[in-house]
């Protein structure tokens, strides 16, 4: 690392893997990687052994392929529509042999089945859905899928790209406040044409992978013979977004393709000259509170804003408005939630959990109704103090009183934002930095030193990554130990030295609060996936959990059920993951919706409940992982075979073994193999061994070792359970393979006692 002294205003510089920012050069890594990694094989090992490695690959995706079908939404075209109209839509994807109607997650949106077309569906959106973008999910035989991003506008034309416009002499002719739901060819680009009035500000913005598509989109905008004016590549995201002021009348090219000219992948091309909104500032609100903010934008003069000055990036100056924003309620306070607008797919390179650590809100002025308008907000029980410059140096840091909240930005390239603050108590005190989760563009680290200028503790990236769950971000946070009656200073800045608009962040330094943020992600390690669960059997989603400042139990529990499906509430036996399981009666309906999960826990005897946020991943075998509103449930028929535990509720003194009965049920009657258990994600301080019910049994002895240290208190566990399943997609055929199907038994609850049996 190479370090610059304090003064300098910033601490140092990283020649490590972060390097290159996920916004920077390193974006087009992914969509390089796999022909970049072929080609240095092909040099460097014969060929035989690619082939040989090439086999294993193959069998290792199909054994993670193995088990029941499950439908898999893949690509949704076209992207988006108008509130008041509707439009025909085609779906792709697995498993999707079946689907007869989609669910969303607005009542405004319905879709019918296109008779004698497979795959398309017509889609209607009520006039009054608000513009924003929201989940549609497959329904089908096999259950529900995955969601896929589907955008409403408001006030915008559609029109279809139409196939002919793949040279400039062929451009497609279009106009200004329209979109355009178009998909890229291989080895090929899209051109349009627009013709502009002299002093027009337009803002041409490519919507690709904040709509799960996988285009990794490059932007150039030309002039009628050919003269580059503007290009982009990464503006939101890997989505390229040009800002151009018409300097005469006259017809423009817009030239656009795929980064490594893959095809296949749909966008939604919005050219527009209304106003459209960047970011506001501060991107925090106090519960309680009203408050003025100021949003920055395009074309915001037209709705009463004011010119602003020039970006020091260079890019044209960005309007102002300021807008009034009621205040959030105490009922916010209670759940902690986030809610959005626009899907928070905007932040980063690859779509990211970032936001399941945010209590917030999305927020946008009434007068401003556009597609990409709504920016997340910070939400606090504290008064807000705003960053005051210059506060570059140490000997000019900002004074604050803890518990402090500011809203800060890095206002140009190389800003350094120091804060000074006092200690009256010794302990732990917190430190968070809120910036790419509230869609600054900032990779904020934070520094501490005392009062001698030494240095304390430097914070950077944090967030759990767990199977199909991506929470890493940028954003620092943790806890440190600071001594009482002591001056510290903080450093916060940009890692790579970046300023303007787009920067902004909060700090919050305070004593710990204790609180918890928890999150659901389907139980498919490897692929999008949506959850079902089958009549008699039962199916679970993964519990991810980020402690801030507690260590104590967490109860989960679902809301919203249909008839025949249940839970057993959960003691989530560790600090950062469980598993939550349904199961359904064999005599259960078929059901498709949406359900609620809440995770409790208790602090100073006060019990605090918040909701468990849902996410699914985005794409095959990446750690790409995005919210949904709400999780979407199937209930289906039938299950193979289910596995109990019997008593379903057990006391047990830490230090000694229990026993119980695994049941085992086949429901098919032709499945007659044996089914193999192993703990499913058992906590260290329970040890069990694998085992097997062979096929001529139907119980087994279950024997459970409870480690001495475990604490007490009530743990859930569940087993993973594997069999042979002959089975055809085709229920008629006579010609029926075995599949590996894995499954969860249904829960049992441990009560764990003291050693001296103290409860």
């Amino acid at each position: 690392m190479n370090r610059l002294p304090y003064g300098a205003g910033s601490i140092e510089l990283s020649c490590d893997a972060k390097t290159q920012s996920r916004e920077g050069s390193q974006r087009n890594s992914r969509s390089r990687f796999s022909l970049q990694f072929f080609a240095r094989l092909c040099v460097f090992v014969p060929l035989r052994q690619i082939a040989v490695a090439s086999c294993l690959i193959a069998a290792t995706n199909q054994a993670s392929l193995a088990d029941l079908p499950a439908p898999r939404f893949d690509r949704l075209k076209p992207l988006g529509a108008a509130a008041g109209t509707s439009i025909e839509v085609e779906i792709a994807g697995a498993d999707i042999e079946g689907v007869e109607s989609l669910l969303f997650d607005h009542p405004g949106l319905t879709a019918t089945r296109v008779a004698e077309k497979d795959r398309f569906f017509q889609i209607a959106i009520a006039a009054d859905v608000s513009p924003g973008t929201y989940d549609v999910y497959l329904v089908g035989r096999f259950g529900v899928s995955n969601p896929r991003l589907f955008a409403v506008s408001s006030g915008l034309t559609d029109v279809a790209d139409n196939g002919d416009n793949r040279e400039p002499a062929k451009a497609q002719s279009i106009e200004v406040n329209l979109a355009v739901n178009g998909t890229i060819d291989g080895n090929a680009e899209d051109f349009y044409r627009v013709a502009l009035k002299k002093g027009q500000r337009v803002v041409i913005d490519c919507q690709a992978q904040r709509l799960d598509s996988e285009l990794d989109a490059t932007m150039t905008l030309t002039s009628a013979t050919g003269s580059p004016l503007a290009s982009s590549g990464d503006y939101y995201g890997q989505d390229p977004m040009i800002d151009y002021v018409a300097p005469s009348d006259g017809d423009v090219i817009i030239a656009l393709h795929d980064l490594s000219y893959r095809g296949g992948y749909p966008y939604r091309l919005v050219v527009s000259d209304r106003p459209q909104i960047e970011n506001v500032f501060p991107p925090v609100l106090q519960i309680g509170q009203p408050a003025t903010l100021t949003a920055f934008g395009r074309n915001l003069v037209s709705i009463g804003g004011v010119s602003g000055d020039a970006q020091t990036d260079g890019s044209l100056p960005l309007d102002r408005l300021e807008f009034s924003v009621a205040a959030p309620s105490t009922d916010f306070a209670a759940l902690r939630p986030y809610e959005f607008i626009s899907h928070p797919t905007h932040h980063s390179v690859l779509p990211t959990a970032a936001t399941c650590t945010l209590a917030g809100l999305q927020v946008r002025p009434d007068n401003v109704r556009g597609v990409w308008d709504a920016q997340p907000v910070l939400v606090t029980a504290d008064p807000v103090t705003l960053e005051t410059e210059p506060n570059d140096t140490q000997d000019a840091a900002q004074a604050l009183t803890l518990p402090a909240i500011v809203a800060g930005r890095f206002n140009q390239p190389r800003d350094a934002d120091w804060f000074a603050f006092q200690v009256d108590e010794n302990g732990p005190h917190s430190f968070d930095v809120y910036c790419e989760r509230i869609a600054g563009r900032a990779d904020a680290y934070l520094v501490i030193v005392d009062e001698n200028g030494n240095r304390v503790q430097e914070l950077d990236d944090f967030g759990h990554r767990m199977n199909a769950f991506d929470g890493h971000l940028r954003d620092p946070s943790q806890v440190v130990n600071l001594s009482k009656d002591r001056q510290y200073k903080v450093l916060v800045q940009d890692r790579y030295q970046r300023g303007g608009e787009r920067y902004q962040y909060v700090l919050e330094i305070r004593k710990p609060q204790p609180d918890f943020f928890v999150a659901a992600i389907h139980r498919s390690n490897q692929n999008p996936a949506g959850t079902t669960v089958f009549t008699g059997g039962a199916t679970y989603v993964d519990i991810v959990i980020h402690q801030k400042s507690y260590s104590g139990p967490l109860t989960i529990s679902a809301e919203g059920l249909p008839p025949g499906v249940h839970f057993q509430p959960t003691g989530v036996p560790n600090n950062s993951r469980g598993n939550f399981v349904l199961w359904a009666d064999e005599d259960a309906a078929e059901w498709t919706g949406f359900v609620r999960l809440f995770a409790t826990g208790e602090i100073d005897g006060q019990q605090f409940r918040r909701e468990v946020r849902p996410y699914s991943r985005v794409w095959n075998n990446s750690g790409t992982s995005q919210p949904q509103r709400s999780l979407a449930l199937a209930v289906r028929a039938s299950t193979p075979f289910n596995v109990s535990i019997v008593p379903e509720k057990f006391e047990i003194e830490a230090g000694k073994s229990a026993e119980l009965s695994v049941e085992l049920k086949r429901l098919w009657p032709d499945f007659k193999e044996k089914v193999t258990i192993q703990p499913l994600n058992f906590p260290g301080q329970f040890k069990l061994g694998n085992f097997d019910i062979q096929a001529s049994e139907t119980s087994k002895l279950l024997k459970i070792d409870v480690q001495p240290n475990t604490p007490p208190g009530e743990y859930t566990l569940a087993l993973q359970c594997q069999a042979q399943v002959p089975f055809n997609k085709d229920p008629a055929a006579k010609n029926r393979p075995n599949t590996l199907v894995t499954l969860p038994s249904r829960p049992v609850t441990l009560k764990v006692l003291s050693r001296d049996n103290t409860r």
